[in-house]
């Protein structure tokens, strides 16, 4: 009975092995690619990096190290400098030079094949590129995946996909829930914020992206769609970083859904470094991570914490939450990362229907009997308010920020900006807490969204019905509605004018 059992279990596993081969080829094109990210991945930390060849993988021409301490300026000069002797020493090289060779011309000729024409060698010059080693943050993202796997591998099997695809959090973000790209990309998917909207909230109260848990659904729904447009796991898993239209012009366009043909023959304006590497750099974190002490040792990985989470069924503020659950503010946001900072600040609540999480091991009793014990006067039916500043020529956050009394980083952090750029005729959201009306006189240009009680608008001077309904694309017809006057009525700067109806 024992050898049969063993013997059945050979076979599943056996079968198991070729679905993942078969999901996941790896041809014999990208082999130098995938090569290449598990050195950089495990061999070199982001204090180094290669200068090496883009296209050729294979050519990698020197490691760069970079001071642990030095400022992103010391850093980036010096990797500007490694790149242009590499472009100097190509150029040379192209030209015919072969003795009285410097130091970096003797590794470009080590590091391409003997005989390579100069026509490749004047290519190269134009290809050379750095890239930051990862193998520390890699080392610390196998530990925190212990955390999140074993969530991730139930919402892959609930989708019924594979569970391979368990590995795309090395490559986004190294399994950090707190993650944030350059190019505003967040959590630990690392969904943009349009992306994100298909498939969880995102807003200044709630940015379920930093949710790992919720997150992680919207990564399932969002690879099955791109698998189902696709047709191949490669192709799927490269369209969540180039996109699914993309990836089919792509495969349209070289006559093939091939990967490794796809990503040496397709020569798509958008179709950058980052995007013809991404499932080579999938395929060597899967590899890793498959066989992790042949790369980093012996490793204790993190444990999932066990979590108590309730559906608060009120709108209730989180420092009365914290009080109630015996916990500090900072232990509840560190559990809750989706709230945001108004949300922490007291400027907004903790929004009906949010599933909030404690530890159960910093419990004394059930959370949802914690939450069902909250005073009357911490539990409201309607969110705090929104004010809003309509961006005219000549502001600035600066401005803006002196005008209600606030300061620019905290409009920034509310209204999710980057950096300092605003467009007149966009609005602002403003701290809950700022002055009614802008400081020197004339009434404020916001507007008040009141929660289940619609948007009000203060009137300025020279609004009318017509104008202020086209400013907000409703008819005069439903402000007439909405705040019982007549179409005639009289209107002056200062009053307010419900502009939505309620929700």
């Amino acid at each position: 009975m024992n050898s049969l059992r063993r013997i059945i279990l050979l076979a599943l596993l056996f079968s198991s092995l070729q679905a993942g081969a078969s999901n996941f080829p790896r041809p014999a094109a990208l082999e130098p690619a995938v090569q290449f990210w598990i050195k950089v991945y495990t061999e070199i930390t982001t204090n180094q990096g290669y200068v090496h060849d883009a296209v050729d993988l294979s050519v990698v021409y020197e490691i760069v190290d970079l001071p642990a301490y030095a400022s992103n300026n010391e850093r980036g000069r010096l990797v500007t400098n490694a790149k242009f002797r590499y472009v100097k020493a190509l150029t040379a090289v192209a030209r015919g030079k072969r003795t009285k060779l410097s130091a970096t011309e003797a590794r470009v000729l080590a590091a391409w094949p003997k005989g390579t024409p100069a026509a490749t060698f004047a290519a190269a010059a134009d290809n050379v590129r750095f890239q930051l080693g990862q193998s520390d943050r890699f080392r610390e993202g196998l530990v925190r995946s212990g955390q999140w796997k074993p969530h991730i591998r139930s919402v892959l099997a609930e989708y019924n996909l594979p569970v391979e695809l368990e590995v795309l959090p090395h490559v986004e973000s190294s399994f950090n829930p707190s993650a944030w790209s350059k190019v505003a990309a967040a959590g630990m998917w690392q969904f943009m914020p349009v992306t994100a909207r298909d498939f969880m909230r995102v807003d200044h109260v709630v940015d379920e992206r930093m949710d790992p848990f919720i997150a992680t659904e919207g990564a399932a729904r969002l690879l099955k769609r791109n698998y189902g447009l696709t047709g191949t796991w490669p192709l799927a898993l490269t369209s969540y970083n180039h996109g699914t239209g993309g990836m089919i012009r792509a495969a349209k366009q070289v006559g093939t859904k091939d990967i490794g043909t796809i990503v040496q023959k397709y020569n798509g304006a958008a179709f950058g470094f980052a995007s013809r590497n991404f499932y080579a750099s999938f395929l060597a974190a899967l590899e890793i991570d498959r066989h992790p002490d042949r790369y980093f040792g012996s490793l204790k990985l993190d444990a999932p914490t066990g979590y108590d989470v309730v559906a608060v069924r009120e709108f209730i503020p989180a420092r009365a939450l914290a009080q109630s659950a015996g916990i500090s503010l900072d232990e509840l946001r560190q559990h809750n990362p989706a709230l945001m900072e108004p949300v922490w600040s007291g400027e907004k609540y903790i929004p009906q229907g949010y599933m909030v999480r404690i530890p159960r091991s910093q419990l004394k009793q059930p959370l949802d009997q914690l939450v069902a014990a909250l005073p009357r006067d911490a539990r409201f039916g309607n969110q705090k308010p929104d004010l809003m500043h309509r961006i005219v020529p000549g502001d600035s956050l600066s401005t803006i920020a002196s005008r209600y009394g606030t300061s620019v980083s905290k409009l920034m952090a509310l209204n999710g900006l980057r950096n300092n750029n605003i467009r007149a005729g966009k609005t602002l959201i403003l701290p809950g807490n700022v002055m009614p009306e802008p400081k020197g006189g004339s009434p404020a240009s916001y507007v008040a969204q009141a929660g289940a009680g619609g948007a009000e608008y203060v009137i300025q001077r020279g609004d009318s019905l017509w104008s202020i309904a086209r400013r907000f694309k409703v008819s005069q017809q439903q402000l007439v509605a909405w705040n019982g006057i007549s179409a005639k009525s009289y209107i002056k700067p200062g009053q307010k004018l419900k502009v939505a109806g309620s929700s």
